[in-house]
């Protein structure tokens, strides 16, 4: 997370940054913080939370059992992810176990945040497919095409019908794209991705 000084005012505008899997989140959420906004992704939170003395652990062991953990003790997310993206009550189950741990960690850091510190952006990848408990001010989509979406999964070391079923566990992209109050195209050039961010920053920042 990346910080400015703390205050105990809750009246930073809060923005929520979100997506499909392999859409470009973390490339937007990085120059947004280059941009100069305070910003936290979920992902790394979830990562704490469940790792070996994190307060979700010791759940995820007695649901899961020690086959989606490595020998030190640490959660294997591909092997995790091969059970929940198949079984949607596993699913179900992980996000139970984790998300209420991810939304303390992400609030407690919104409201320390001083009034001053310019919009807040934070990653939350699934924030639709939640339960949504947290209020946010502004939804930022990243977005690209099924083709791009599918290839960028491939590459992270999945086989095609694992990126089809990762994509498919997730809310469709054009039904996040009309919740969205903004959305940035990322299967375009960088030069262009890099324009609609700032032009979101700029708009954000207005208020």
């Amino acid at each position: 997370m990346k910080t400015p000084p703390a205050d105990t005012s809750p009246s930073v505008q809060r923005v929520v940054l979100t997506g499909g899997i392999a859409t470009g989140k973390s490339y937007t959420l990085q120059r947004f913080a280059g941009l100069g906004a305070p910003t936290c992704d979920a992902d790394e939170v979830a990562r704490a939370v469940q790792a070996p003395n994190g307060p979700a652990w010791s759940g995820l062991r007695d649901r899961f059992g020690p086959t989606v953990f490595d020998t030190s003790g640490h959660l294997d997310r591909r092997a995790l992810g091969t059970v929940v993206f198949g079984d949607p009550q596993a699913l179900a189950d992980l996000n139970a176990l984790v998300h209420p741990h991810v939304r303390r960690s992400i609030e407690t850091w919104l409201d320390s945040l001083a009034p001053d510190s310019g919009p807040a952006v934070v990653a939350i990848p699934l924030f639709f497919e939640g339960d949504r408990t947290q209020a946010f001010d502004r939804v930022v989509v990243t977005a690209c095409d099924l083709q791009t979406q599918v290839a960028r999964v491939v590459e992270r070391g999945f086989t095609e019908e694992e990126a089809r079923q990762r994509i498919a566990a997730q809310l469709p992209t054009d039904e996040k794209v009309r919740r969205a109050n903004h959305v940035v195209w990322t299967d375009r050039t960088f030069a262009d991705t890099d324009r609609q961010i700032d032009d979101v920053w700029t708009a954000l920042r207005q208020g």
